[in-house]
């Protein structure tokens, strides 16, 4: 079945120049291509519902337009790809992972993920003035070998930790807050907030089975699953890898195949040789977005493939927090625990 990316090598043969009628024609049966509900024509005239499609498709067809236009293909060699001491670091991991077994959960048992956060936090008082500051969660999850029994979510609350100013400190003691700061969540398939099945937000095996293990696949359905959102796409390609991954749920041949998929993102490299997150250390493989002046970074351990965790760091200041500072921070441990609270 032809994907996207063959639909982009075809056009671009038979389009030497890519005049502006080609490239509207490109965008409009790529997109069609990825959304049959986009109709190949362009319309006569352009109805109050079809100017807000266009609205919302407004960066896919900016990106399609420009691969189209700029006579590039999809991975690889399109846009260039990670460094090469990013490339060999993942696809070292790759390798290292597979042999890294994952934890069996037998019946009865739990698959125990621990993880420690940060996040930013930012408050407006009511003359308008603004303050922020760091807080820290503790979390662990304790999963059921049989997903449908009760599953249990300890949370500690998040706990205001790292000030920047002593004004931040003071107005977050006036700050009066909602329900227990630590508390023991439990529901049936991860259903903690409703009767829903798996609210969680930890991805199913049969979500987690739907991905190619192929990473030139894997990235092209990423970037499917991820076009539109984000600030571009490859940030946002990333950010779709660091979120899977921080899970820690995904199996070793899909850790694998993220890994090596990463390799392929324009603009990855390695920010950090001798990262450490709560004690442990790994290597940090990143991407800056340059319009929020952020980095999204996965920390791994190259002795185990495994994720360490995940932050995304400022690379200017932004209001009193400076450069460097990290606003959302994930580390993610996981083992086997024959109970749970």
């Amino acid at each position: 079945m032809m994907n996207e990316l063959t639909l982009l090598q075809a056009m671009r043969d038979k389009t030497p120049v890519a005049t502006d009628a080609a490239v509207e024609d490109g965008r409009r049966k790529l997109l069609h291509h990825i959304d049959p509900s986009v109709p190949i024509a362009r319309p006569a005239h352009r109805s109050r519902t079809a100017r807000r499609v266009g609205i919302i498709s407004l960066a896919t067809a900016a990106l399609v337009a420009t691969l189209v236009a700029g006579d590039v293909l999809g991975p690889t060699g399109w846009r260039g790809a990670a460094t090469a001491q990013a490339a060999q670091v993942l696809n070292e991991a790759a390798q290292t992972t597979i042999k890294t077994a994952d934890p069996v959960v037998n019946p009865g048992q739990y698959l125990k993920i621990q993880s420690s956060n940060l996040w930013g936090t930012f408050s407006t008082d009511e003359d308008g003035k603004q303050y922020q500051w760091l807080d820290t969660e503790n979390m662990t999850m304790y999963i059921p070998a049989n997903r449908s029994d009760e599953w249990v979510w300890e949370r500690s609350g998040r706990i205001p930790t790292v000030f920047f100013d002593e004004a931040s400190r003071e107005h977050e003691q006036t700050l009066q807050y909602d329900g227990p700061k630590e508390h023991v969540l439990r529901g049936p398939n991860g259903a903690f907030y409703g009767s829903a099945p798996d609210q969680s937000g930890f991805p199913s095996p049969e979500y987690l089975a739907s991905f190619p293990r192929d990473p030139y696949l894997l990235l092209n359905n990423i970037f499917k699953k991820t076009i539109g959102h984000g600030q571009s796409i490859d940030g946002e390609a990333l950010v779709f890898i660091a979120d899977l991954l921080r899970a820690g749920v995904v199996p070793a041949d899909l850790r694998a195949a993220l890994y090596k998929a990463a390799a392929l993102i324009p603009g990855v490299t390695v920010t950090d040789e001798q990262a450490t997150l709560n004690g442990r250390k790994g290597i940090a493989i990143g991407r800056v977005e340059e319009v929020s002046h952020t980095r999204q970074d996965i920390i791994i351990d190259p002795q185990t493939g495994l994720l360490i965790g995940e932050r995304q760091v400022l690379t200017q200041a932004q209001g009193i927090m400076p450069a460097g500072t990290a606003i959302t921070l994930t580390t993610i441990e996981t083992s086997v625990s024959d109970t749970a609270p």
